[in-house]
């Protein structure tokens, strides 16, 4: 009898030990056969009205995936709250890495804190969330962006002129770097800032908005700084209206698809291309390295000041594209097909 109670109890022990080796690991995740679980990244973007935000998280998650994490993608459709709500959700399902594009960095200070706080590590992802303890910013050298735009207006023969600058959202810390780089070639070739103004939420009909509303100050200019090219898309359109497109000099950011088939129609003047690949490539391999308890280095990694913090930084060289070289860099690189970058002008297609 007393055998068969140690044979009993010791059955029931193994089972035990089965059932407890097929529940829920410490962080909550359901664990598989005993095998550790896949890393969790939690990725929250502003919106996907910017084209390139696409481009950025297929790249990502691509990436991600290959080199065995999960990707928990969310859209805040340029909502703070919304944002916000993702981030506690993120922190709520106990992931390893938090991604933030963020919409208003400095509304989300408190939110980095409670994923650090929580042992979460967090990301900045080409916009930079200031005075918080982030892990890693990652972007491209916003500075360098400005100075190319405007290297571009002088190239096309602006000095001395007047030029109206239309910038993207306030609350985007990019936006100012972006244009103290282009104003300070602006100052140096005596080029003066006739009007400028910022579109909230990087709203693109805002561009048009302003030309419509403008016409005196708009006539007066020889050129126009958009933004990003969405800006700049809807700024070309209104001034289509009035005869204006071809004959104002128009720069923007981000070699959308509009943008580069402008380019080689004479309706822009440059676009500056940012290679997400790279950079979401990037950012979805250190992501990793920080879940699994690595730490950012490589020549190409600095510190930036954020408020009280000492931020590591990596800062990606953007490329001015024209159309001296937009064969070169967009439809030899595969970003454009060129069938579509000369949809409109298949005249100039070359060979």
């Amino acid at each position: 009898m007393r055998k068969k109670q140690v044979a009993c109890l010791a059955a029931a022990f193994l089972l035990l030990l089965v059932v407890c080796g097929c529940g829920k690991t410490e962080n909550g995740r359901e664990s598989d056969d005993g095998e550790e679980n896949k890393i969790q990244i939690g990725l929250s973007f502003d919106s996907f009205v910017i084209e390139r935000w696409q481009r950025d998280r297929d790249v990502f998650v691509s990436v991600a995936k290959e080199l065995g994490a999960e990707v928990n993608v969310q859209n805040a459709n340029g909502v703070v709250e919304e944002q916000k709500r993702q981030i506690d959700y993120f922190i709520k399902k106990g992931m390893d890495v938090i991604v933030i594009v963020a919409i208003d960095p400095v509304s989300l200070r408190e939110s980095v804190g409670k994923a650090k706080e929580a042992g979460i590590k967090v990301v900045s992802y080409d916009r930079l969330i200031d005075d918080a303890d982030v892990d890693l910013y990652i972007s491209f050298d916003n500075e360098m962006v400005g100075d190319m735009m405007a290297r571009a207006l002088i190239a096309e023969g602006l000095t001395g002129g007047n030029v109206i600058m239309i910038g993207g959202s306030p609350t985007d810390n990019n936006v100012p770097l972006v244009e103290s780089g282009f104003k300070r070639v602006m100052a140096k070739h005596g080029v003066s800032i006739l009007d400028s103004i910022h579109a909230d939420n990087w709203r693109a009909e805002e561009a048009a908005t302003y030309i419509y509303n403008n016409p005196l100050k708009v006539s007066q200019a020889d050129a126009i700084m958009c933004g990003n090219d969405d800006l700049a898309t809807q700024a070309v359109r209104a001034l289509a209206e009035t005869r204006q497109a071809g004959n104002m000099l128009v720069v923007g950011q981000d070699a959308d698809l509009a943008a580069c088939q402008r380019i080689v129609e004479g309706t822009q003047v440059m676009t500056v291309y940012k290679p997400v690949e790279r950079l979401a490539t990037r950012a979805a391999e250190e992501a990793v390295r920080l879940a699994k308890g690595g730490k950012i280095t490589g020549e190409d990694v600095s510190l930036s000041e954020s408020g009280s913090y000492k931020v590591p930084y990596i800062g990606l060289e953007p490329i001015s594209v024209n159309r001296d070289n937009i064969d070169e860099v967009i439809i030899g690189s595969g970003f454009h097909l060129k069938e579509d970058v000369y949809l409109n002008a298949p005249e100039q297609m070359p060979d």
